[in-house]
């Protein structure tokens, strides 16, 4: 197709973005909430169009402005302006193999409302499983807009599998024995929630480094391999804040990396394999094998050790492929990482190549619980942001 001139609403749309943008970084870098002239020396925008655009923003519950600052110059105090708490809403829900859960967050990034229910998802039936996310999410919702003020501006589902890119269908997710699921559709006839709302489909590990992108600003590292441990093993490659998921977005499939024995590597590192070798019940979860480690069990602390040396050697291959050296812990080994980063860390050290000249980091992730809950809330704000003029009045 070629391209075309923009058009002068086009600009607009598109300065509106960046202007939305530029106050919303300033916010999850935790650098002080920007002016109207300071936006417009940071964006190259005039001072004149960036209040304009401002004035929209505002008008519209996406931006607020603060009280204002006194200035050392002549003239009116600025204002400084930060992202809308409360106005707009997003949905993130997940499909993980031990739960189901649901979230809300505004502009802000605050948390509205949200619900975990636990349940053994291995073997299951999509549709049975999908209805009862159908209703944790209706509930959520409608928690989250029982002030009529807020709008729901879309819903994101993190499905511990690969996606088809585009479409919502899961097409395979082996921990749950599902393979070619239609996940929109069952939604949609057993949600009004995601009925309303198509949901957009994702990695689990995906979102969840989405999130923790965010979670490392400001001093956290732009690049990184984020690995999550649960019972699989997914990883994401997030290369200057922006996840990077492969040709079909199926990237990071590390829990499938084969070993030196032949296995996967979930099945000698993720967690129902470290509680197994541990001697303990996987239906448990991960606590008892955490008190065991507190309480320097053998078992726990061999099972982990020898975890931890082969999720470092798969990880050292990573680093070795793509020149990431900064590695993430989160999930399971998030919760162990008192006892797993360490042999990571030396593992990488001795299989990474350029470990000399750029050594390795072992960090322990920021985002919090369920973090792909958040990337998936996140994800549908990115695309208000990316384009905010069908949220703003004509």
């Amino acid at each position: 197709m070629r391209p075309t001139a923009a058009r002068q609403g086009t600009l607009r749309e598109l300065n509106l973005g960046l202007v939305l943008r530029e106050v919303l970084d300033a916010a999850g870098g935790h650098r002080p909430p920007p002016s109207r002239a300071d936006v417009a020396a940071a964006t190259g925008l005039a001072r004149a169009t960036v209040s304009a655009l401002v004035d929209r923003l505002v008008a519209g519950g996406l931006l607020a402005e603060l009280e204002p600052t006194p200035t050392m110059r002549a003239g009116r105090p600025a204002v400084p302006l930060a992202p809308a708490g409360g106005t707009l809403v997003a949905l993130g829900a997940e499909v993980n193999v031990d739960y189901l859960a649901a979230r809300t967050l505004d502009l802000t990034g605050d948390v509205i409302a949200e619900t975990v229910v636990p349940g053994d998802h291995r073997g299951s039936d999509p549709a049975a499983v999908l209805r009862v996310l159908g209703e944790v999410a209706d509930d959520v919702l409608a928690r989250s807009t029982a002030d009529a003020a807020r709008r729901v501006v879309g819903t994101a589902l993190a499905l511990p599998g690969l996606v088809a890119r585009d479409a919502g269908t899961l097409l395979l997710a082996p921990n749950l024995g599902w393979r070619e699921v239609d996940v929109a559709d069952l939604l949609a006839g057993s949600s009004q929630a995601f009925a309303a709302h198509r949901p957009h489909l994702a990695n689990e590990a995906d979102l969840a480094a989405l999130a923790e992108a965010r979670a490392q600003r400001p001093d956290g590292p732009d690049s990184f391999v984020y690995v999550s441990g649960e019972i699989g093993i997914g990883a994401a490659l997030v290369l200057d804040g922006r996840v990077f998921g492969g040709r079909h977005g199926w990237a990071g499939e590390l829990g499938h990396t084969l070993v030196a024995d032949g296995r996967q590597l979930e099945q000698v590192a993720g967690q129902d394999a470290m509680l197994r070798a541990a001697g303990l019940d996987r239906q448990a979860g991960v606590a008892p094998l955490a008190d065991a480690l507190r309480h320097g069990e053998p078992a726990a602390h061999a099972a982990v050790t020898a975890a931890a040396a082969a999720l470092g050697a798969a990880l050292a291959n990573v680093v070795n492929t793509v020149d990431v050296p900064d590695v993430v812990l989160g999930g399971t080994y998030a919760r162990l990482a008192e006892h797993l980063a360490a042999p990571v860390a030396d593992a990488l050290r001795t299989h990474v190549l350029a470990a000399p000249w750029a050594p390795p980091t072992v960090r322990v992730a920021r985002a919090g619980e369920i973090p792909a809950l958040t990337g998936a809330a996140l994800a549908v704000l990115d695309r208000v942001v990316a384009d905010p003029a069908d949220w703003l009045p004509a």
